[in-house]
């Protein structure tokens, strides 16, 4: 692994999902180059086991690293983080590594009410990382965890009709929905996939209610890593995917 500034950010995710978190870092970061990986052929993550989707996500990212030459790894999958990020950061030391999370944190900033859904995978949701985060971001807040079992595999196949029935079922599950004590008053979108139903989601829930995913935290902890490690393109730089 010989990567310098001119080295393109690899992005991956079980599928499109990721795209959402690529928008927010080419927004972010416009002289970067990047290389996404869709892992469709093994997708979905978010309803296998730990160990499926550890190994695929070594294989990918070791193709990433090693094979593409990438300086900088991000993971736009909530539960490959949750399954493989510290196997990541052990293996290359040395390589900013951004995994991507529930924004469980902001929520809480956003909440008037205190009760939040938190709309995700079975497998981000069942996983110690997010027990942890919901430990530390959201000790007292109400957290109705929501797993939406083929919401985003529904979003890959571009299903408008089972999206829509999903949708309604997990809103459904997250409400009721209000400004009220008890009554849910934000949305945390806890997969990369998610913000492709925003407007989807956004009928089943008051006009009120805030919506947040993580795209913009994680292409700001990116650009952060890459101008510590002085791995940031210059303004002449190429941009592009």
């Amino acid at each position: 692994m010989h990567a310098d500034a001119r080295s393109p950010i690899g992005v991956f995710d079980s599928g499109v999902g990721g795209l959402s978190v690529l928008q927010a870092l080419c927004e972010a970061l416009p002289h970067e180059r990047f290389v996404y990986y869709a892992d469709t052929a093994h997708a979905p993550y978010g309803e296998r086991g730990d160990a499926y989707v550890l190994a695929r996500t070594l294989a990918v990212a070791n193709d990433l690293v090693e094979g593409r030459g990438v300086k900088a790894l991000v993971v736009a999958c909530n539960t490959a983080t949750a399954a493989a990020i510290h196997e990541l950061r052990a293996l290359w030391p040395g390589l900013p590594i951004v995994g991507v999370e529930p924004a469980l944190k902001p929520a809480v900033a956003a909440s008037r009410t205190g009760r939040i859904a938190v709309l995700a995978t079975r497998g981000t949701l069942a996983s110690a990382k997010f027990r942890r985060l919901q430990e530390t971001a959201a000790p007292r807040a109400q957290v109705a965890a929501v797993p939406c079992d083929g919401l985003a595999d529904a979003i890959e196949r571009a299903d408008a009709a089972e999206t829509e029935a999903l949708c309604a079922r997990y809103m459904q599950a997250a409400g009721p929905f209000g400004a009220g004590a008890g009554e849910t008053d934000t949305v945390v979108l806890g997969c990369t996939h998610y913000p492709f139903a925003t407007g989807v989601l956004r009928r089943h829930a008051p006009a009120s209610v805030r919506f947040l995913d993580t795209g913009a935290p994680v292409s700001l902890r990116t650009r952060q890593l890459l101008a510590e490690a002085g791995l940031l393109a210059g303004p002449g730089a190429a941009g592009g995917i």
